[in-house]
């Protein structure tokens, strides 16, 4: 199958936004080594797409608060049925089924957002002065110039890591430049990775469903360490995209969470409460934290004689002891 239609897409993209920044005064030329029109075209290829997905992250949200609701079920299956991984599985997926909970629906807009990944990689991978002239998915002759000279700090959009001497030649760039420029965009998409996990998991919690937790590990540590390699052949415009696409997600979930917060028994075990039976609280983070102990009562103060009055003689009024 033909992936033509993705490249088609994301070029068609990316060039309506540089026309956009063009058109409002922000030109090829480069400031402070960096080409700003095509740098806020893949910016804005991010936006773009999130917008499209939007109700696809909604759905995401809701199957998780439905994922939430149901772990006091999921834990008291997984007690009764002990030792029977067979039995607890089928009881669970009818479970999820009735209550129509979708455990893959967490990772369900990551992976839309794949193709796009791709195709950018594809298109930026191309822009290559070697490649001059070749078709490129609906571009000019101008436009692909202007492309693969853009700069980010005076790398290369089109350099990654691994690039080879020849590939660094025809780019025009330096081999240290781009390794460095490259190398500390690298780490900060694996720290924006890490922290839109952690983001998440911190406001709903560790699941209690084996399958659950094992996507949100993979989710939380898996992913950011496979891009400690896979990154060493990313484009540095595709790390751009990333690095942009994270900090979209995390602004997005922070406001998301914020506004419609997970309920309490999301980190917290069925029937438990805080001390004095209070629920507990959670921090901006998402960590419990026992709710503030309420004040004892104050013993009632015993009034005294007002100012002025006769002392009272606590024997005065007594019936006197009989003689025995």
């Amino acid at each position: 199958m033909s992936l033509d239609w993705i490249y088609y897409a994301i070029s068609w993209i990316l060039l309506a936004w540089h026309s956009v920044w063009d058109a409002i005064g922000i030109p090829d030329t480069t400031v402070l080594g960096t080409t700003w029109g095509w740098i806020l075209a893949i910016v804005f290829l991010v936006v773009t797409v999130r917008v499209i997905l939007f109700p696809v992250f909604v759905k995401q949200i809701k199957s998780q608060r439905a994922m939430q609701a149901l772990q006091p079920q999921v834990k008291a299956l997984q007690e009764k049925h002990k030792g029977d991984r067979e039995t607890l599985q089928k009881e669970m997926m009818e479970l999820y089924r009735k209550e129509k909970a979708n455990p893959l629906m967490g990772c369900l807009p990551m992976f839309l957002q794949i193709p796009v990944f791709l195709g950018l990689f594809h298109v930026l991978k191309r822009l290559d002065p070697a490649n001059q002239g070749k078709t490129l998915y609906g571009w000019t002759v101008s436009q692909f110039e202007s492309a693969s000279a853009a700069k980010l700090f005076t790398a290369p959009i089109a350099g990654k890591f691994g690039s080879t001497a020849d590939e660094l030649a025809r780019l025009g760039a330096n081999g240290t430049t781009v390794k460095i420029m490259a190398g500390v965009l690298v780490l900060v998409m694996m720290g924006t990775t890490y922290l839109t996990s952690r983001q998440m998991i911190l406001k709903t919690g560790w699941a209690e469903d084996p399958q659950q937790r094992m996507i949100q590990r993979l989710m939380l540590y898996g992913i950011p360490l496979s891009l400690l390699i896979s990154g060493a052949i990313f484009p540095i415009g595709v790390i751009i995209y990333w690095v942009t696409n994270n900090l979209f997600t995390l602004g997005q979930q922070q406001w998301v969470l914020r506004k419609f917060p997970p309920p309490v028994t999301a980190t917290s075990k069925p029937g438990t409460s805080g001390r004095n039976g209070t629920q507990p609280t959670k921090s901006l983070f998402g960590r419990s934290k026992p709710a503030p102990v309420p004040p004892k009562p104050a013993a009632p103060k015993v009034a005294g004689p007002k100012p002025g009055a006769k002392p009272v003689n606590p024997k005065k009024g007594r019936p006197a002891k009989r003689q025995g």
